[in-house]
């Protein structure tokens, strides 16, 4: 199920670190390779992917390189929405890749990438072809955002309206499917990719959209899905039962989750883009979902012979 695990989400990004807290990005560097570590001691087969930076900036990646948190992960990745919100073109894709790779010889992945249909749902199909003659192909990982439009009664939590101005706007139709759930052009463009693109859907607590997006995804034949578990849910009630019903409904899939949000109560400042008071827990809360998703033993016996599969573990 669990295929890979995320450190985080756009950690050079305001809008989900605090770099008032962490301006030279020293408490995320300690808590990725913590998270990192345990993530590996938890199921070492499991993917570790350092959480997908936005904008896409080499210095930053140099800086993680220089902290020695790149020693500890498997891959690292990118974000990237040039035709609603990135200072950089569509056709820039290619050069945009090179500069990471300029730093670091690990596998990059394209883990957000999409185009919103704010303007005319015919630049958002555009946009789509256009994004996969550039990315097919040439990265080792590529994952459409997103499956659904957010619900206009809901707020944008990880953006700034008041900053953002009619940008923000934009964030509310990066969907293939509309908010009453019919089909935008784009989605028709983005089945005949679903074999070579993952797609990135949010799930937010207790989700109504959980079980209908599972049935678009397997009518458009997607395999690979990234999605999160938040750190801040975990001291919901009835956190668990949520989270078990969210990744038994995803079973099918091939999984990367992220692991970010910092609870309140555990934050330096008390908001979700705070670094922890103590960053072993961070680490703790993904050895868990780890440990509760993909264990190492269910890994061990999925690529084991089918007689030792019959034995089971002894």
């Amino acid at each position: 199920m669990i295929e890979a695990a995320m450190i985080w989400n756009e950690p050079n990004n305001k809008s989900h670190w605090d770099p008032e807290i962490d301006p030279d990005w020293t408490r995320f560097a300690e808590m990725a390779i913590l998270a990192a570590d345990a993530i590996g001691a938890a199921n070492p087969a499991v993917t570790r992917v350092l959480g997908g930076i936005s904008p896409i900036d080499p210095r930053f990646m140099g800086r993680m390189q220089d902290f020695g948190v790149l020693d500890h992960v498997d891959a690292v990745a990118v974000h990237g929405f040039p035709l609603d919100w990135n200072l950089w073109q569509i056709h820039e894709w290619p050069s945009k890749i090179d500069e990471i790779r300029a730093v670091t010889g690990l596998p990059v992945w394209v883990s957000e990438v999409g185009v919103s249909s704010f303007g005319a749902e015919e630049i958002q199909r555009w946009g789509l072809e256009r994004t996969a003659e550039l990315l097919k192909g040439k990265v080792e990982r590529c994952q459409w955002y997103s499956l659904y439009d957010l619900p206009s009664e809901w707020e944008a939590t990880t953006r700034h309206k008041e900053a953002e101005g009619s940008s923000y706007y934009r964030h509310f139709y990066m969907g293939l499917l509309r908010e009453d759930g019919t089909p935008k052009p784009a989605l028709e463009a983005f089945a005949r990719h679903a074999a070579d693109f993952g797609l990135v859907q949010w799930f937010h607590f207790e989700d109504h959209r959980l079980d209908d997006a599972v049935s678009w995804m397997k009518r458009l034949g997607v395999r690979q899905l990234r999605t999160g578990l938040s750190w801040a849910d975990r001291f919901q009630p009835n956190a668990l039962d949520w989270f078990d019903r969210q990744m038994q409904a995803l079973e099918d899939f091939d999984v990367t989750i992220t692991f970010c949000f910092t609870p309140e109560h555990r934050g330096i400042a008390p908001h979700h883009t705070s670094a922890p008071q103590v960053p072993e827990e961070f680490a703790e809360f993904c050895a868990e979902m780890i440990d509760r998703y993909a264990p190492k033993q269910e890994r061990r016996l999925a690529t084991s012979s089918p007689s030792m599969a019959v034995l089971g573990p002894r």
